[in-house]
């Protein structure tokens, strides 16, 4: 196993398919990276899979960009090794048509990123009127038995904090959805940031039961049928103290932070116990952003 001179395990891998996007969200963060090169072919991704497995690794998670652009997704999903389990996050737009293959080729479940459930807000937030079509997703997914559907509501100020409550109650009309509130990763204009604090503790006080994730130290919110899990990366020693992911950049770079782009470790064109190699000296490069 992984481990990094700070005693941290790391046992999730999350790999960008593709920097490319059908939206223009107001607070994509592009998943840290910046001017990314050609995106990875389908035998390297394979090939770093296998690395993963053998090293460990016990998930992966897909990531973009929107990871559904990719005309070969099925088949990378396809090819993760037995015993990795496999989720994606997607943007939701693409879902509908393709959410039953993605389960055949083997993916266990989706994160949907959905900030509004308002046509008009949705369309302000990510530049493009395609709500509808997320929704369809959603149920897609649901059919097909990608759960838990986890749907990533990011927290912005005068935007959509006033829809917590509408986001509750549509999980609970739909067996299989979770929600996930996540506090928004942007150190420049603060002026986007939602009070996560003021609706976490409201959500405590109702909660039948909280329990606390391995990961990041989550605090997950259990109440009337309906679970909520926080995400707040920013500020958080415990966030970062907890970590057990490792990124793989859309063109071939381990990133082992993703709010840092100094400590990358390229692994294009590497395969075998050089890759092996690779994952090692990235995961030592690993140090807590927020200590």
């Amino acid at each position: 196993m992984l481990i990094d001179t700070y005693g941290r395990p790391v046992t999730n891998l999350r790999v960008s398919l593709t920097p490319r996007c059908n939206l223009r969200c107001i607070y994509c963060h592009a998943e840290g990276e910046s001017s990314p090169r050609k995106e990875l072919p389908t035998d390297q991704l394979v090939e770093i899979l296998r690395v993963a497995k053998r090293l460990e690794i016990r998930k992966v998670k897909f990531t973009g960009g929107e990871p559904l652009l990719r005309p070969d997704v099925c088949d990378i999903i396809a090819a993760v090794p037995e015993g990795l389990e496999s989720s994606m996050t997607t943007n939701g737009t693409l879902l509908a048509d393709i959410a039953a293959d993605l389960k055949a080729a083997g993916l266990s479940r989706v994160n949907i990123s959905l900030d509004s459930l308002d046509r008009e807000r949705y369309r302000r937030i990510t530049g493009r009127d395609r709500l509808d079509e997320v929704l369809a997703g959603v149920e897609a997914s649901l059919d097909a038995g990608l759960t838990p559907v986890k749907l990533n509501m990011v927290l912005l100020q005068g935007m959509n904090e006033d829809e917590v409550d509408q986001f509750l109650e549509y999980i609970r009309r739909k067996k299989g959805l979770m929600l996930q509130l996540i506090e928004l990763m942007e150190f420049n204009d603060c002026s986007l940031h939602g009070d996560i604090g003021r609706i976490e503790e409201r959500l405590a006080q109702h909660a039948d039961q909280v329990i606390t994730r391995r990961m990041h130290h989550r605090k997950k919110y259990c109440m009337d049928g309906a679970e909520v899990e926080v995400v707040r990366p920013l500020h958080n020693t415990e966030f970062c103290a907890y970590c057990n992911r490792l990124r793989v950049t859309s063109d071939g770079k381990l990133k082992p932070c993703l709010l840092r782009s100094d400590n990358l470790v390229d692994i294009r064109n590497k395969s075998g116990a050089e890759l092996e190699a690779l994952f090692a000296e990235a995961v030592q490069k690993r140090v807590p952003y927020f200590q």
